[in-house]
This record gives structure tokens, sequence and C-alpha cells, in this order.
């Protein structure tokens, strides 16, 4: 698979960078009315989620999602997932500022941390885009054996009581699923973009199996955050989960779609720190929700 040029690339991540921040603001309109809205749990999750629909700031949160969550599909056509990824980390410091403004809630100092190495990140993959972006194409089978770990391990941290009671695991799990919807949406992403037309797009869309996987994992990854949101400090809450989810596609990009560092050594250091230093970044915004949990 060829590499975009520089231009595009560069434009798909701009266009990915401000996708997450309207999925930031859309996670915040949720954020805010947690309090108020019940926890979907058991036999309680359709009428908990009725009750969600009905409420009109949580339902407008939930469209701005959606229309960042459009502008993602658009970035991603033309960029690998591992890339984006690191790009998409501005919604993680504007979520932060807005919990301590809006919900007068304190970042430690592992947030604080954690966002610092996000945008230094940022700035190293910037220096990296004159590269190109080498990629190869779908592993399928590695997509699905990932998947059937992922369940498995989600499975696991919803039974551990500590971490399910203060609301982490849940955070955590919703990350998994969100970050392998990321994983889902890339090859429908790009087949999308090949359609020629909107005939050929419906096709796709109702023919593909990852519609329906991207569907399901961002629905669960959406019920499971805003049970997080209601369990806990959204300033921990949503870092966790988006940090997690960001790094599924780092890890996944490589083994699932075969892409590979640049070839020039300054562009493939630069990557590989990008990379790194997202994965230190949510090891901060772990530590931190661990350590707050510890506390209290």
């Amino acid at each position: 698979m060829a590499s975009p040029p520089r231009g595009a690339l560069a434009q798909s991540l701009a266009l990915g960078l401000v996708a997450d921040l309207l999925l930031a603001c859309g996670l915040m309109m949720m954020k805010v009315r947690a309090d108020a809205l019940p926890m979907a749990r058991g036999r309680g999750t359709f009428s908990a989620v009725m009750a969600w629909i009905r409420d009109p700031v949580w339902i407008g949160g939930l469209a701005v999602q959606a229309a960042g969550y459009a502008l993602y599909m658009v970035a991603l056509a033309g960029a690998p997932v591992s890339m984006m990824a690191v790009a998409m980390q501005g919604g993680i410091a504007l979520f932060v500022v807005l919990a301590v403004a809006l919900l007068g809630e304190r970042a430690r100092i592992w947030e604080w941390l954690g966002i610092g190495a996000f945008l230094v990140a940022v700035l190293m993959l910037a220096g990296s885009l004159d590269a190109g972006a080498p990629q190869g194409p779908l592993d399928a089978r590695a997509l699905a054996i990932a998947s059937v770990a992922a369940v498995a391990i989600t499975l696991m941290l919803l039974m551990l009581p500590d971490l399910r009671q203060n609301g982490a695991a849940t955070a955590i799990a919703s990350g998994i699923a969100l970050g392998f919807a990321g994983l889902y949406t890339k090859p429908l992403a790009d087949r999308l973009a090949a359609a020629p037309d909107l005939a050929a797009l419906a096709a796709v869309l109702l023919a593909s199996p990852y519609t329906y996987l991207t569907i399901v994992t961002n629905v669960a990854g959406l019920v499971m955050l805003q049970n997080s949101f209601a369990m806990g400090r959204g300033i921990i809450a949503m870092p966790l989960s988006s940090a997690i989810s960001n790094v599924i596609p780092i890890a996944g990009g490589i083994a699932v779609f075969g892409e590979r560092l640049p070839g020039e050594p300054f562009a493939a250091a630069m990557r590989a720190g990008a990379f790194v230093l997202t994965i230190v970044a949510s090891a901060a915004l772990a530590a931190g929700d661990l350590g707050a949990s510890a506390s209290r």
C-alpha cells in the first residue's frame, strides 16, 4: 500500500485533531449529566439508556460525538491508524481543562504530566511527516486473534471488585472497546473512501462486517464510559479511557495493518518517540487513577 503524500497526511491528522476536540466536547456534555442520570446495569440497562436519550444535554452530547466520529472516519481514510492515535490527543487536554473549569475537579501531577507527554508526542509526530507513512495490507487473522484476547481481558477487568467499584475497570474496559472500534473503523473507512458513488457506499456499509463491529464496540464503549462517569471523577475516567483507546491502535497498526517506521533514521526516531510518549502518557494517567483510588 502506497504511503499518502505529506500534505494529504498532514490534513488528515489535523482533521483527526478537530474530530477529537468534538468528541471531547460531546463527552463533557455527557459527564455534566452523569450524576442526574441512572447507571446502565443488568436488567436496568435498557431503561437507563432510554433515560439518557430523553435528556436533551446528553443527547446533544451524543450528536456532537457523532459529528466528531464522522470527521474521524474521513480523516482515518487518509492516515495510518497508529499515527492517527497520536494525533487525536488534543481532546484529552481539552476535557481536563473543561473538567477543572466547569466541574471544579482538580488535576493531579500525573494527569498534567500525561497531558504534557501527549503534547510532546504530537510535536514529534509532526516532525516525522516528511518521511511519509509506510503501511501494508490488513491482516484479518491477527485482528481476529487480538479481538478475542481483548474480550477476555475486558471480562477479567470487570470481575475485579476494587477496580470495578471505583470505576477504573469500567473506564479501562471502555478504552479497550473504543480502541478496537478504531481498528475496525480503519478498513471500513478505506473501503468507503474507495466507493465510486452513493449506491456503492451503501453496499459497503451493509455488506462489511466491520460496520457492525464498529457499531457494537462504539456502543459498548460509550455505555461503559458513561457508567464510569457516574462512578468517579470525569478528569480521570475520560483520559484513562481515551489513553487506552489510543494506545491500542498504535500496537494494532503495527501488528494488524503492517504500519512501519520511516526508513530515514531521524524521522523513524521521532515517530518511535511519539509512540513511546503516547504509551508513557497513558501509563501516567493510569497511575494517577490508581493513586486516586488508593487514597479514597
